[in-house]
This record gives C-alpha cells, structure tokens and sequence, in this order.
C-alpha cells in the first residue's frame, strides 16, 4: 500500500514523520531512491538524509564538507540527488537535509579548494577570512599538527610544485620553491609541527579536538552566503523542504544564523542538533522548530527504567569502583583532563584574549578559564540568554576554589559581555568540554546503569514516575510542538532497543548482580567498573559476533582513558579486555550463562521496546524512525550503528502486515513494524488527532504499569516495568475513556469502555501497547 502523491505546499509544511537514511558510498543516493516507495508505505511524510556535500574521500559520515558547490560524487553526485529527489516527489514525500555550517574536512589539504589556497597564500587568500585562524599566534603561520615528531621534517620533500609529507601535499606559495624542502617548508604561510602539539599549540578552531575539521567564521555574511548557496538553491527549486543544522553550538553565534537562514530559504522547518540538559530550554528568540530529539529520547527512555533499582546498582558499583561513585565530580574531573589536554589549545586561545588582568597572575587566570568551562552546567549560553547559567558557575567556583576568588571575580563581566570576542569564544569552547568530557569520557567510566548513558541523558537520573513524564510532554506540547523526537540516531551510544532490553535489568537488579560477580570473578579484569560496562553492553546487545564485540570494547576503554588511551594504547590490558570477549563466546558456562539470561530478558526487553517506540512516535513532536529500527535493532556507539539495512526484508514483513497479519511479540520484530507504521500512517493520514496532551491514569492494582495519554482524537496506551507485572497480572486495572466502542489502530480489535473504563487485561491481550481511536 503506497501513500498517494501530495502537493509541494505539504511536503514544504512541518513533516508528519522522518526516516533517517546514513548516504554513503556504500548506500548511495540511487540506493536511497529505492526505498522511497517502501518509506511511503512506512507512514513518513519525508526522507531524512546525512550531509550530500562533498565531503572527504572515504567518508562514511559526510561531516567533513570540503567543497560546498557540489554534491558529493561517490555518494552519487548531482545526478543521483536530483534522481533521488525525483523519487521521493514520485511518491509524496518531501526532504529533510542535514547541513554542516560549524565546519570543514581539512584531513587531505587538497580534497579542500579553499584550505589549500589559504595555505598557498595565507592572509592573502580570498578565502582567509572564512576559517576561524588566530594569525597573530604562531608567527602568522597555521599550525598543521602533522609530523610524527618534530625531527619529521628531515622527511619532507618537494614532489611535482607541492611539499609532501609521506601521503600528505602541501601547497608552496608562489616565489618560493628554491632550496632544500626545509628550506621550502619555512617560507610557507603554515608550519607542519608535531602531532602532539595539537593538545595546547594550535592557532586554528576545530570541531571538537578534530585536527582535521577547521571552523568556519559563518558569521561572517560572505562566508554563509559561499557555504549556503547550493543548499538555498535546492530549497527554491524545491528539492530541498527542511532542513537539520548540525552542531549549532559551535557558531559564534546561533541565533544570527538562524535568523539568516530562515531569510534565505523562506522560514522552513528547522531543528537544531542541540543537546539540553534536563530541565534546560532553547531560547524562545531561535529561529528553530526546536532539537533533533536527544531531550525526548531521555524523557521516553526515564519513564521505563524502575527506580526502586537503584539502591542495588549504586550498591554493585561502589563494590566494582571500589568506592562510592560521586557523578558531578567525575564530570568536572573528565571535563578539566579536556580542558588540561585535548582543548588546551582553546583555553590557551582564550588566554590569550584575555591577556593580563591586573592583580592577578597569568596561571591564575589560566586556572579559573578551566575551572569555570569544567563546572558550566549546560552545553553553553546565548548571551544574554543563559546568563544565569554563568553566574551560578562562578559562585560556584569560588566556592570549590577560593583561591581562584579574585582571578574568578575579574573574569565574571568579560564572560559575561554579549557579543565580545572573549565571551563568545567561551560559549564556543564550553561545548565541545562538555561533549568531550562527558559524553565521550565520563559515560564510558561510570557504568553503574549504562542504559541511562546516552546522549541528551543525565545517568545520575535512575527513572522518574510517569507524572514527570506527562508534565514533560504537556510542557514539549506547548512550547515546541514541532519539534523533533528521535530514539536512535548515528550518534547515540546504543540502540533503542538494547536500552529498553538493558531497562529490564533496573526491575532485576539483584538477579543482574549476582550474574555480573560470578562473570567478573571468572574473568577479571584490571578495571572492573570498564568489565561492569562490557558485561552489560554484551548482554544488551547478544547475539552479536566476536568481531563487533570486540570493536565496541577496544573503542569503549579507550575512550573511557582510564586503563588504556587512543593516544597510548596499554596493549597488556587491551589483551586481557579481548581475552574477557573471547570467554563470552568461546568458555561453555560463560556463553551459557549470558544466553540463559538474555533469553529471560529479552521478551522483557521487547515490551519495553514497544513501549518506547509507540510513546515517542505519538508524543507531541515530529517523530524520526533512525534507518533499519522499525524492526529490532541491537546496535552498539558507531560505527556499529551504520551497519547495512535489509529493505527486502522490511518490505515483505510490512507487505504480511498489510494483508491482515497480527503479529505476535517475537524476534521476528514483525510487532515493532506494526508499531511504527500504524502510528506514522495516523500521523500522515490524521494531523488533527495529535493537537493536545492530556495525561490519562488508570485505577486498579497496576496502575503504575501503563502510560496513557489522549492525543485530542487517538489515545496511547503503553506497558511499563514488564517484569514486575509478569508476575501480578492487569488483574482489575482499567483505562478510564469516555464509554463507548473504540478500536485499536495496532491489532483491530475493538473494545467497550463503560462506566469502569476499559480492563487493560482485556486491552492488551495481544500486545503490550495499544493505539485507539472512537469506532
């Protein structure tokens, strides 16, 4: 059943449902075009897709633009888009675009026109003034961190007019190519320098601490209008219908963006890559329809996890760390080993504008600059918005550190300054501490409940009862109604399904630690809080092959840093790790356990899935179904997340559905696809239906096992804590609905509410969720 055709004007309003697709050279833009007619089967009103500029060879990512004139060739080129769009209109659906304004691929200086004349002709290129270079730090050179070690340079050599460095190429300015390539090499507008200087000695921004992604000054009217021209092309030729902003907290200043893209592609729908701290807003003055999702994704996932567990975890972790675990101070530490290391570069930068502040000596100051970016609570401010934030911060520091009272005090006002080199370059350093500290170091080292740590979470927040989630989506329902919702993307840290699986274990926390002792007394592991976080990924995530298990633990301890590095791999206790891998699979009674248990769990596990998918896909906002988990999907961090999709397969299991199949809650994930496409359907066909929120509670001894709300013309009825009620029953809990018939959009059954309500044993006999409208 293909949706019909509709007119532009729908596909350019607010999309009803997205389906992200990861285009790469491996699925390209012909490869995407092909399941158009599948993903209008599916419910979607638009396809939703990863960056197409050119970008650098090899990518799998497309977040490394190098030209943006040009649709990336291996990906398909201009032709394949303009097909792929073709496609996409044939069968109604519009598309949404991921855009990389903060940033550009530099890795191969050649693959990028505008990095290389920069470097050819430094100040003087027309293109200096687009990327974020201090030129008065490093003797007007660029530092390009790139030689092994200093003494590298004996390896340079002059090849064809250009510097080469092994398999890199330079440019050479003009007049000066005599000499030897040293020689060659110091008249240039850049200076290759050793890797390691990268940490606290480069003068160019990055995204992140990637060396090979330069910042762009899109601030500047000439820069946005050369990296936007193409994409405001395809907008008007109406190619192109919205639009998803990567990292905008990376932009000197967001709302000036915002606000100018809005002007340039007629105001279309528009959501931020933004991650908000629980309870944080974005400012009201942002041209956006709001995030990509990641403050749902928390909200969804909180309400299914028990927290009567967590006395037992924290238990389990103070006995596998050794101590008792205090969250915010691992935080701060992980964000100061940024601050003092990966991003030393950029506080050294801010340091330099500040410059001296009288009274107060330069390393105080250096000092309070990272204090204050480790201690900041959210991601960044806006100035004046999130002022508050700021000011808490320094109270906060001179409290903790009152040694730094006066270096504090004295910088207070100049962060404080809207619009001001210093202040604005501190927003946009206070991001990527906060992404690198703790996304990418304190999540990886405290695993006292894994499930919780995941992008836009807050794993200190073990479950919140279902009247916080209602008062969050009656608050999401009113400020951002158009906003996004997603529960997987490319960079969640798992799966949506190995969370809801992993969401069992709070229902079970003393069955899970007497598992996770015997494994970790079997198999030890120097680091047993890192053994703790394997053991519970494995689980999430089994039946899974050696070789993914093994990828997802080497990057986990390395990014974790606390028994071994990316930078210095401690091979000794990489072995061990791979050893404990090994025993999963290969030693009889371990790999019996794990399988015994995962059997127990997992039927668990898919209620809670279904549970999680039918909230967010019916919750105010515009749901994005991540590529491939309509059907169980028990991904791990990326790139595990980006493994093919079989479309085949969806196609006939949703073909089954659509001729009557009621499928049961098995591993098919036959249910889950019902799930997603019913719920999307109405979405599509019923706008009208999802206009309000109003919280229904339900009477009866497991009242606390459902959520249900009522959507203004469809109702959600959606399992919770399924262990717990596996052994009670519904028994004589109804659903309080205006009496009358209602039929069930998921299974086609109608059921009679009366005076009582509606009996959920009744309800939700055939599965655990139920999407109801009046019959």
């Amino acid at each position: 059943m293909t949706a019909p055709a509709t007119d532009s004007s729908r596909r350019r309003s607010v999309p009803a449902g997205t389906y992200r697709l990861q285009v790469t050279a491996d699925f390209t833009l012909d490869d995407a075009a092909a399941v158009a007619g599948y993903l209008a089967d599916l419910g979607v009103t638009h396809a939703y897709s990863s960056p197409l500029l050119r970008s650098a060879a090899g990518s799998t990512h497309g977040y490394d633009t190098t030209d943006h004139a040009h649709v990336d060739e291996p990906r398909g080129g201009r032709e394949g888009f303009d097909r792929f769009v073709a496609q996409l209109h044939e069968y109604g659906l519009g598309l949404v675009l991921d855009l990389v304004p903060n940033h550009m691929g530099v890795a191969d200086a050649h693959e990028s026109g505008w990095w290389w004349d920069v470097l050819q002709h430094g100040r003087d290129s027309a293109h200096a003034d687009a990327f974020d270079i201090d030129w008065d730090f490093g003797g007007g050179k660029i530092r390009i961190p790139t030689l092994g070690s200093a003494d590298d340079v004996s390896e340079l050599q002059v090849v064809d007019g250009e510097l080469r460095y092994y398999d890199n190429r330079f440019p050479i300015a003009p007049g000066t190519e005599g000499g030897t390539p040293q020689e060659v090499h110091g008249r240039q507008h850049y200076e290759l320098v050793d890797w390691r200087r990268a940490d606290d000695q480069l003068n160019y921004r990055r995204f992140f601490a990637i060396n090979t992604l330069a910042g762009l000054r899109v601030e500047d009217p000439e820069v946005f209008r050369a990296t936007h021209a193409l994409i405001v092309e395809l907008v008007e030729n109406g190619s192109v219908d919205a639009l998803r902003i990567d990292h905008p907290d990376g932009l000197a200043d967001p709302k000036g963006y915002l606000d100018r893209l809005a002007e340039a592609t007629g105001d279309r729908w528009t959501v931020v890559e933004k991650i908000l701290e629980p309870g944080e807003e974005l400012p009201d003055s942002w041209k956006t329809a709001g995030t990509t999702g990641y403050d749902a994704l928390s909200e969804v996932d909180e309400v299914l996890v028990d927290p009567a567990g967590e006395a037992a975890f924290t238990a389990l972790d103070t006995e596998l760390a050794g101590h008792p675990v205090d969250y915010a101070e691992l935080v701060r530490m992980c964000k100061r080993e940024v601050t003092d290391g990966m991003l030393g570069s950029e506080v050294a930068r801010l340091q330099r504008i500040v410059g001296h502040l009288s009274g107060v000596p330069a390393e105080q100051v250096t000092e309070g600059l990272a204090e204050l970016l480790a201690s900041f609570p959210v991601y960044r401010s806006y100035l004046p918005d999130g002022r508050a934030h700021l000011d808490d911060t320094v109270a906060a520091v001179k409290a903790r550190r009152p040694e730094l009272t006066a270096a504090v005090d004295a910088l207070h006002p100049l962060l404080g300054s809207a619009g001001t080199e210093l202040a604005t370059r501190f927003e946009q350093t206070s991001g990527p501490v906060m992404a690198k500290g703790v996304e990418d170091s304190a999540y990886y080292r405290w695993s006292r409940f894994v499930m919780l740590n995941e992008v836009g979470g807050d794993p200190a927040e073990f479950g919140t009862p279902v009247a916080d989630f209602h008062e969050a989506q009656q608050r999401r329902a009113e400020r951002r109604p158009a906003s996004m919702t997603t529960l997987s993307t490319h960079d969640t840290k798992r799966s949506e399904d190995v969370r809801s699986r992993l969401a069992v274990l709070a229902e079970l926390p003393e069955e899970w630690a007497q598992l996770v002792r015997g494994l970790i007394a079997r198999h030890p592991l120097a680091d047993a809080s890192l053994a703790h976080l394997v053991w519970q990924n494995l689980v999430g995530a089994w039946p899974l092959t050696k070789e993914r298990a093994h990828a997802y633990v080497e990057k986990a301890a390395r990014e974790a840093g606390t028994s071994t590095t990316w930078t210095n791999p401690v091979q000794e206790f990489e072995d061990q790790l791979h050893a404990l891998v090994d025993a999963a699979f290969d030693d009889a009674t371990t790999n019996a356990e794990i399988t015994a248990f995962v059997e127990r769990i997992a039927p668990l596990g898919y209620v809670n899935s279904l549970s999680q998918k039918l909230l967010q896909l019916t919750i105010a906002g515009v749901p994005d179904v991540y590529q491939g988990t309509e059907l169980w999907d028990f991904s791990l961090v990326d790139p595990d997340n980006r493994r093919p999709v079989d479309y085949d397969l969806r196609r006939e299991l949703l073909a089954r559905l659509d001729g009557g199949w009621v499928p049961g809650v098995d591993e098919t994930g036959a249910a889950k696809l019902l799930v997603v496409s019913r719920a999307l359907r109405h979405r599509r066909d019923h706008p009208e239906a999802f206009a309000g929120y109003t919280p229904l509670t339900a009477t009866g001894a497991a009242a606390d096992h459902v959520v249900a709300f009522d959507r203004g013309g469809v109702v959600t009825v959606a399992t919770r804590l399924p262990a717990q009620l596996a052994g009670t029953g519904w028994g004589d809990t109804a659903l309080p609905l205006s009496t009358g018939a209602w039929r069930d959009l998921l299974t086609g059954a109608r059921v009679v509410s009366d005076a009582s309500g509606v009996q959920l044993a009744e309800l939700l006999s055939a599965l655990p969720v139920a999407l109801l409208v009046r019959d």
